[in-house]
């Protein structure tokens, strides 16, 4: 029975692709080449790292799967040659690729490769390569001889199937990234110093990868004759600092464990791959490959999602700070969330701007090293799918010694005498030096931390009064307004085009703000907090200058808040309907857009609301239709919201992104 089983299970897999239709089968996608990340081809009790080695059986089943449904295996140079326009990919293309330098890969796959003529990619660490006698992998002492040999590695390259590609000499390994001692990726962690509390500078950084990578090459140069073209950059991790120094030693060729296809617009620098795990099924393997040919990634999901304020976690006894970030630890598992938006800045006063945060930076009070710590040991200790940097765009308070300090959005006074204020003080993003700060402040967290996701506060936002500030009016008239807030306000026309000209320009902000993020995180997604007004009330995008039309064309994702009792709504159900119908009147919308709940009713702080009621809210909105949902805030100190209440609606909702 086993062996029937077995023997059906490609024919069952085929019969599976067979039934997607026409727009989205293999053969109709855009993807130009699928890559697979192998590590060793071994039995589970031989495997130094089980979770990623493939036995030699199902090796060889997953290449006669992929010869059997029309793939074609491709090597560098033919991916180089498409990329210079020499040649096109075939369809359905795809590169093997090994990771670290096994020996049981020359053992068990080299044959393989051999026996198909399949070329492919062997990573190699330098310095586990160099060692003698045993070698320090990850921290434990192995036999060299379960490494490949340099002998080993000039015969498989000189094969011509096979191409030795850099994995870094000494980068496959932790270096201390932050000073509670959390071991981080070489290659994109700036190293802490805990004799000297303080981190390497950015020149030292690169100095050190860049030697990195050239003693790596010149020793695969030196041993297989062949200078490498390609990097599979160790754990997955890069940035542009390290992908702008493999481009300068001749490696074009950059892999990741970035998630998502490999499109026509995927730089070479940063190819995707799918890591082929020891439980990976062909059926498994399958649908990553389906997945990633109709272009979905993990972002696809449905998001189920805790927003979570570092300032509950932050205590200055460092012991009771470490049983604070154990609880929320043990809250997220329990709450079987995928999704964790993380404040990175301190607002302990609770007016909603930033005077301090939660990183190593240039221009503001350090309340706690604790970004880092916090984030790493949530995407390592749960499973959480992408963590969300959590910061302000315009709403900081600088130190007074900064020369920015004073360049606040101005507010004038309403029709009442009163001042109309998004109660929040904020930086005006008219002025360029403000805008520098900003941007500066985003550098620094992006090189502070590993994260996925970027979420702009709900500050991203500019009443019908603001802003009045000098450089805002200089801006105005070089829109071909009047330099005057009054007199724009005179007029709906005017009124209406200043409204549209803001919105965009928050936006553009926001979005240069994230490519400044991007080149530490390269595979970063966006998503912005909206008010509820703006989608339910065409007035209220003059009042925010906010919009969702323009939200859903700049953002990866729109978290809404989705908040009755916030909004003074007098039928909580009735607000939730009417949401969700403005929503799906954009088409797509509903894809892209979180509703995100409260769990407190700040009228009245002492009320949380039930649990209960948040868990049929969750349930009401699934019904009608609505993909994505957090809440906020998580009261950790309460317990509030109750996971046993929470967990089983949210896991009603299925998991993986859908196959059309």
């Amino acid at each position: 029975m086993t062996m029937r089983l077995s023997l059906l299970l490609p024919a069952l897999l085929s019969a599976f692709m067979l039934l997607l239709p026409a727009s989205s089968a293999m053969a109709d996608t855009e993807e130009k080449l699928t890559v697979l990340s192998y590590h060793e081809i071994a039995e589970r009790d031989d495997a130094l790292v089980p979770q990623y080695a493939v036995s030699p059986t199902n090796f060889v089943r997953q290449i006669d799967w992929l010869r059997n449904n029309g793939y074609h295996f491709v090597s560098v140079n033919d991916v180089l040659a498409d990329h210079e326009g020499k040649k096109p990919l075939p369809e359905k293309a795809v590169l093997i690729t090994f990771d670290d330098g096994y020996h049981s890969v020359y053992e068990y796959g080299f044959p393989i490769l051999k026996m198909f003529h399949i070329p492919a990619v062997m990573a190699v660490v330098g310095n586990w390569e160099e060692e003698k006698v045993n070698v320090n992998f990850d921290g434990k002492s192995i036999p060299r001889s379960k490494l490949l040999s340099w002998d080993e590695l000039r015969e498989m390259s000189q094969s011509g199937l096979v191409e030795v590609g850099s994995h870094s000499f000494d980068l496959h390994r932790g270096i201390p990234g932050n000073p509670q001692g959390n071991m981080e990726p070489a290659a994109t962690t700036r190293l802490y110093l805990p004799g000297e509390k303080r981190y390497e500078d950015e020149a030292v950084y690169s100095r050190r990868v860049m030697a990195d990578l050239k003693h790596n090459n010149d020793l695969i140069r030196l041993h297989t004759g062949k200078s490498p073209r390609v990097i599979a950059w160790p754990y997955g991790h890069y940035n542009s600092t390290g992908r702008d120094i493999a481009l300068k030693l001749g490696l074009t060729i950059g892999l990741t464990l970035d998630d998502g296809a490999n499109m026509a617009d995927t730089p070479l620098s940063g190819l995707r791959r799918i890591l082929v795990e020891r439980t990976m099924s062909l059926w498994d393997l399958g649908r990553e490959i389906a997945i990633r040919n109709q272009n979905l990634s993990d972002n696809d999901r449905p998001q189920k999602i805790m927003h979570v304020d570092l300032d509950y976690v932050y205590d200055p006894d460092p012991a009771q700070q470490e049983k604070n970030l154990g609880h929320l630890l043990d809250r997220i598992a329990s709450m079987g969330v995928n999704t964790v938006y993380l404040q990175a800045f301190s607002d302990p006063d609770g007016n909603g701007s930033a005077d301090s945060v939660y990183f190593p930076n240039r221009h503001l009070r350090v309340r706690a090293d604790l970004f880092n710590r916090v984030a790493w040991q949530i995407r390592t200790r749960t499973k959480v799918k992408r963590l969300y940097a959590w910061m302000p765009m315009l709403a900081w308070e600088l130190p007074a010694s900064e020369p920015a300090a004073n360049d606040r959005v101005l507010t004038l006074p309403g029709e009442n005498g009163d001042r109309v204020n998004m109660g929040y003080l904020r930086l005006s993003p008219f002025s360029p030096r403000a805008r520098k700060v900003i941007r500066e402040v985003y550098e620094d967290l992006a090189r502070s931390a590993t994260f996925e996701g970027l979420l702009f506060h709900d500050d991203v936002t500019l009443s019908d009064f603001e802003d009045a500030s000098p450089d805002a009016l200089r801006t105005y008239k070089a829109w071909g307004l009047p330099g005057s807030v009054q007199e724009i306000r005179q007029s709906d026309d005017l009124l209406g085009r200043w409204t549209i000209l803001k919105i965009n320009t928050l936006d553009n902000f926001a979005m240069e703000l994230a490519s400044t993020v991007r080149e530490e995180q390269p595979a970063l997604v966006t998503a912005r907090n909206l008010y509820a007004r703006v989608v339910l009330s065409p007035k209220a995008e003059v009042w925010y200058s906010q919009a969702l039309e323009n939200s859903l064309a700049n953002y990866d994702f729109t978290a809404i808040m989705a908040m009755p009792y916030m909004e003074n709504a007098p039928d909580a159900g009735a607000f939730y309907h009417e949401l969700v119908d403005r929503i799906d009147s954009y088409p797509g919308a509903m894809e892209k857009v979180v509703f995100e709940l409260q769990a407190v009713d700040w009228r009245d702080k002492t009320r949380l609301i039930p649990s209960l009621e948040i868990a049929d809210t969750i349930r009401r909105l699934y019904d009608m239709g609505v993909k994505h949902v957090g809440y906020y805030p998580d009261m950790l100190v309460e317990n509030h919201p109750d996971p046993a209440v929470i967990k089983p609606v949210l896991d009603s909702k299925a998991n993986a992104p859908e196959i059309h």
